[in-house]
């Protein structure tokens, strides 16, 4: 586990508050981190789930060492329900690219070093190569400002364009230059490029989509009182993740006073929220680990309604 630093980890286990024989869900197993303290809190077992075939393989060797307490599944969290086939205590779910991903140059998550233009999760598939390859310059402004939220998307886009036409764009070196030839920093320091490399790893793997399904998985294999407990790192997740749960929890208005409320004709809500608020990291916790500091922890409890499906979602 060397290496990787698991973000608000107490007040994960807090949140989970794991019980003996209480099964768990850890839908980003990762480098294991959030897995091995819930572990270590109660004599419970925990499913892990990662598309990352590195990331099986650290839960098979931890698994080796737990006595069963530990399963692995590979495939996504938005398919844990197939995938976990019953009812579970609790899911937690850490948004995003895990720190061995982005410290692994061949993965191609990061420009801190050069490496393959990747970004692929799962290893498999479309990769961030042959986006910027291949892709129109309308469809990279659009993919770079949806999910980078780069202002500047379209010169961006274009820069991209003409560049491949010189030569193919394969390293993450190749395209942060690019991205800097157009974009200055700004006040904040933080590098040019990052706007854009969070756009296209999040258009690779569809995060937004997985994160969508996995909060409607979750709500299916919960058992009345199992608590749902994620982690965002930006604006985007943490938005979809505060919409479903205000949702679920009957507290989005779904009428004004001209069309009235749907009142008991709506589903039931199928969460009650454990904190209205996000919990944020310590700054203490910030000043040891900077990648915390964007860091938000939504929890809430199952009730015992039916998941909402489809037709009333």
């Amino acid at each position: 586990m060397s290496g990787h630093i698991p973000v608000l980890l107490n007040e994960i286990v807090d949140a989970i508050d794991p019980q003996e024989n209480d099964i768990v869900v850890d839908g980003t197993f990762g480098g294991g981190g959030y897995t091995k303290a819930i572990l270590d809190k109660a004599n419970c077992r925990v499913f892990g789930i990662d598309r990352d075939p590195d990331a099986i393989k650290r839960g098979n060797d931890l698994s080796q060492q737990l006595e069963g307490r530990l399963t692995m599944f590979e495939g996504c969290y938005g398919d844990m329900a197939a995938l976990v086939d019953q009812k579970v205590n609790a899911v937690v779910l850490d948004i995003g690219v895990s720190s061995f991903q982005i410290d692994e140059a061949d993965r191609g998550f990061s420009f801190r070093e050069d490496g393959p233009l990747d970004m692929r999760m799962a290893q498999s598939g479309e990769s961030a190569a042959d986006v910027v390859n291949t892709y129109g310059e309308k469809e990279l402004a659009d993919i770079i400002y949806k999910y980078g939220e780069e202002r500047h998307s379209r010169r961006v886009a274009k820069a991209i364009v003409e560049a491949r036409k010189e030569e193919e764009i394969t390293t993450t070196g190749q395209l942060a230059k690019i991205v800097r030839s157009v974009v200055w920093q700004a006040k904040d320091k933080i590098d040019p490029a990052t706007r854009t490399f969070q756009g296209l790893r999040i258009y690779v793997n569809d995060e937004l989509g997985e994160l969508e399904r996995g909060l409607a998985a979750a709500e299916q294999i919960l058992e009345p009182g199992g608590r749902l407990v994620v982690v965002t790192f930006h604006s985007l997740e943490d938005r979809i993740v505060k919409k479903f749960l205000k949702e679920r929890a009957g507290q989005t208005s779904r009428g004004n006073r001209y069309m009235p409320d749907a009142g008991d004709s709506g589903p039931q809500a199928t969460f009650t929220l454990i904190n209205r608020k996000p919990v944020a990291p310590s700054d203490g916790e910030c000043r040891e680990n900077p990648r915390a500091r964007s860091s938000k922890l939504r929890a809430a409890l199952r009730t015992d309604a039916p998941a909402w499906t489809g037709e009333n979602a």
